[in-house]
């Protein structure tokens, strides 16, 4: 799929081989992101992860103010690019970057394979032998996806790339913003991913973040890793020069949740909004900084007729 490549039947090099608990683990994990990101099961989930990010998207660039076809934004760890997916829908340019390929290739089938509302059924809990109350809620069958990924509008401009994320994205000033969803805690130190996000973001765009911090490598014995606190994540980042607008230390949500378990996962995330600040030029600010200003103003006039 991504090699360009044929696989001819006596290749000695790529015989198939047994799969590794990670691997079967890593497919138990992506069965449960169908039901998270695009069935009729998911969308509470959704709804408490992904709104927040949306809204704030259209609060930064609300579609009366700007043409919402010109802000381009980035949306890191896409995984089955249902985030990515809303927000192109709403008629934002939007990319999401993924580096999983059990991701990618779900992500791709999806997207590019899947044409009619909920005509593909998984049984994601059939794998979950404890906590469960009944024996049919092991292996009742979810149904997918909830909507048609081929209704997005013509005109809409949406795209997802394969790749790491600090690799791929290296032109300064590109992203108008880039929004991030149980992501920053995937890097190996979370500080390469806010030197990226500071760079990859045009003077006056937006981060916006919303997720916990469970370490992907943390108790890998292998790999190395860096755990900061979300205090001392923020210090990092604000060293940086991004300006905090918006923060909320206690969003609960949970993750590929089985809704029929005895046993449920809580957890209560960080939601904040950081801009990259806009030089002056000639006198003159551009739109963040404008927008900024606008919403202060407003507030104040607010204040004042109270």
């Amino acid at each position: 799929m991504f090699e360009n490549m044929e696989y001819g039947e006596y290749d000695e090099q790529r015989k198939m081989r047994p799969s590794s608990t990670f691997d079967m683990d890593k497919l138990k994990s992506t069965i449960k992101q169908f039901v998270r990101d695009w069935s009729d099961t998911g969308k509470a989930e959704r709804d408490s992860c992904y709104m927040p990010l949306i809204e704030e998207i259209q609060r930064q660039f609300p579609a009366d103010q700007c043409d919402v076809s010109e802000v381009s934004v980035l949306v890191p760890g896409a995984g089955l690019g249902r985030l990515a997916w809303e927000i192109a829908r709403l008629g934002y340019t939007c990319q999401g970057n993924e580096w999983s390929f059990f991701m990618l290739f779900s992500s791709h089938f999806v997207l590019n394979r899947c044409e009619k509302e909920n005509s593909m059924t998984l049984y994601p809990w059939v794998h979950q032998f404890s906590n469960n109350k009944r024996s049919s809620d092991q292996i009742r069958p979810v149904a997918f996806p909830d909507v048609d990924p081929q209704s997005l509008p013509e005109s809409a401009n949406f795209s997802m790339v394969a790749g790491d994320f600090q690799e791929v994205y290296t032109e300064p000033d590109s992203w108008d913003c880039i929004a991030t969803c149980f992501f920053i805690d995937t890097a190996h130190n979370v500080i390469d991913y806010v030197e990226t996000i500071w760079n990859i973001l045009k003077p006056g765009g937006v981060w916006i973040n919303l997720g916990p911090l469970l370490y992907h490598f943390e108790n890998m014995a292998n790999e190395l890793s860096i755990e900061l606190s979300y205090e001392d994540i923020k210090a990092a980042i604000l060293k940086y020069g991004f300006q905090l607008e918006t923060e909320r230390e206690s969003v609960p949500t949970t993750y590929t949740e089985n809704d029929r378990s005895m046993l449920k996962y809580l957890y209560d995330c960080v939601f904040f909004v950081m801009r990259k600040p806009v030089h002056l030029c000639n006198g003159q600010q551009d739109w963040g900084d404008s927008h900024q200003e606008e919403q202060q103003q407003t507030e104040g006039s607010n204040q004042a007729a109270t």
